[in-house]
């Protein structure tokens, strides 16, 4: 569960150190992720079309190994009653499905794999390519944060 900002307690500059460090292995967890996406062609745009054209398996096969991994991790996870580092149970919450709501997922999915297929790369990914040195990354990653910035705008109008 997210903590709400306002109750968060601003803590010692000993808690602060550590919470540095700890960014720092995010940082480098991140880096090591970029590097796998990269070596592994994930972002790669031709291999990303390929997919959308059904011209072969490569991502295909990528993505399930991917999801795969997840739930076996998540299942010895959930055998061993493993806890986060904040102490909760590691677990994954039923999604409810309202009736008459589907809809909203199909029309994200489609926004969303539409943008994936224009832009050729998917939010992860576009960080790694722009570490990698590629600068129409920026192009895709600015779409993006205005996508997201007009979300926020229309959030409030829009049926959730």
């Amino acid at each position: 569960m997210s903590q709400n900002p306002s109750k968060v307690s601003k803590g010692t500059s000993k808690n602060s150190s550590a919470s540095s460090w700890s960014l720092l292995g995010y940082l480098g967890i991140g880096a090591f992720f970029g590097i796998v996406l990269l070596k592994s062609e994930a972002v790669s745009w031709f291999r990303i079309q390929e997919m959308f054209r059904f011209q072969g398996f490569y991502m295909y096969g990528l993505l399930m190994t991917g999801v795969l991994t997840s739930a076996l991790v998540l299942a010895v996870f959930k055998k061993l009653g493993m806890r986060s580092l904040t102490g909760e149970k590691v677990s994954v919450g039923d999604k409810p499905w309202q009736p008459g709501q589907r809809h909203r997922y199909w029309l994200g999915g489609i926004v969303f794999g539409l943008g994936w297929g224009l832009a050729g790369t998917c939010p992860g990914p576009m960080y790694a390519l722009l570490g990698y040195g590629v600068g129409a990354a920026a192009v895709a990653l600015l779409s993006a944060l205005v996508g997201v910035r007009v979300y926020a705008l229309l959030a409030k109008r829009l049926p959730h």
